[in-house]
């Protein structure tokens, strides 16, 4: 299938001076060009597009927020037309998007594919609203994020107490708090300069990003929630399109976009970021680091103290009118069922 790709995007090249695109699709994000979101997921993307759309889309991917602004500006950008397509994280402006944050409340992750494809399940279900302002390509979850610490594992809560971590939500925040951490939001691209510095003393990230932003030169204790795979948190992410932009293609070429959007993409990136979580973690494995994992059956205290950050998104949802706590049981129950 790769080399199929890469054939059909040598004989567009070929023929794309005789055959402009009708359209260009112009794609921003924050992350190096050099990260798994890029690579394994938005590259793939790009050439599917363009191959089934016979060279009429030309996909232009912008890593590193190289058109401009900062990272919790990516989904207006999309919004206003600045960009055509943005990839960012919903969590980067609290509040905004608090349904989907239900995904990100602690306990609520899994693989990568797992969380997923349940988010799939649940926007079509729940957040058509929240999303109206864009044309939603796809939302999605890296496998859950662990600890990683510039002095000492995380084993126990107490090990938290007093140290500054990186929280990726709102949700997280107000959990790392309350299991006796100072909890410091920031946009990923942020994370080593703040470890380099001493503004934090660790940060919740999963491993596929961790060699794409240099972290591993700079941490040496690495802890693991309940298994490799699952943890206390996860984000979700979100590439989205503008609407206009959307609306005012051609038939023939919607159908192309919609056919690398939803379930289609989903599964693409959910098995992209599992597959680049496992070969990350194993190079720190094959290196002699030290992997220490939390033992589900020890996280009874942390399930407890975090449980009033799940009561209190479940207590906002029911105070807009919606049922909140059915909302958590069916967002739980779609993570469970959904595919691995």
């Amino acid at each position: 299938m790769k080399h199929f790709l890469i054939a059909s995007v040598a004989a567009l090249s070929m023929t794309g001076a005789a055959n402009a695109a009708d359209v260009t699709l112009r794609v921003h994000h924050f992350l190096s060009a050099e990260a798994p979101m890029h690579t394994e997921v938005l590259v793939p993307w790009e050439q599917a597009v363009e191959e089934q759309s016979g060279g009429r889309i030309d996909v232009q991917l912008f890593p590193s927020m190289q058109l401009g602004g900062k990272p919790p500006q990516l989904f207006d950008q999309a919004r206003d037309g600045i960009v055509d397509v943005a990839w960012t994280l919903l969590g980067y402006t609290p509040g905004r998007f608090p349904i989907a944050e239900v995904y990100e409340l602690p306990f609520m992750s899994g693989t990568a594919l797992q969380t997923t494809m349940a988010l799939q399940e649940f926007q079509a279900k729940y957040l058509g609203d929240e999303l109206g302002q864009v044309h939603p390509l796809v939302l999605h979850a890296p496998a859950g994020y662990k600890f990683h610490m510039t002095e000492g594992p995380i084993e126990t809560m107490d090990d938290l107490k007093g140290k500054k971590i990186r929280a990726p939500s709102r949700a997280m925040t107000d959990a790392l708090n309350a299991l006796g951490a100072t909890a410091v939001g920031m946009p990923v691209p942020e994370v080593a300069q703040a470890l380099t510095t001493g503004v934090i003393d660790g940060a919740q990230i999963p491993w596929e990003v961790v060699g794409s932003l240099r972290v591993e030169e700079i941490t040496n204790a690495h802890s693991e929630i309940g298994s490799e795979n699952g943890g206390m948190s996860t984000a979700v992410m979100a590439l989205v399109m503008n609407k206009a932009k959307y609306e005012g293609l051609p038939d023939d070429l919607k159908q192309v976009i919609d056919d690398n959007s939803g379930d289609n993409l989903a599964r693409l990136a959910g098995e992209a970021f599992d597959r680049t979580e496992a070969e990350e973690r194993q190079k720190y494995l094959d290196a002699g680091a030290k992997i220490n994992v939390i033992p589900a059956d020890q996280l009874d205290p942390w399930r407890e103290a975090t449980q009033p950050v799940v009561d209190a998104w479940v207590e906002a949802m029911t105070e807009q009118g919606l049922d909140g706590q059915a909302m958590l049981d069916d967002a739980k129950s779609m993570l469970e069922t959904s595919s691995q």
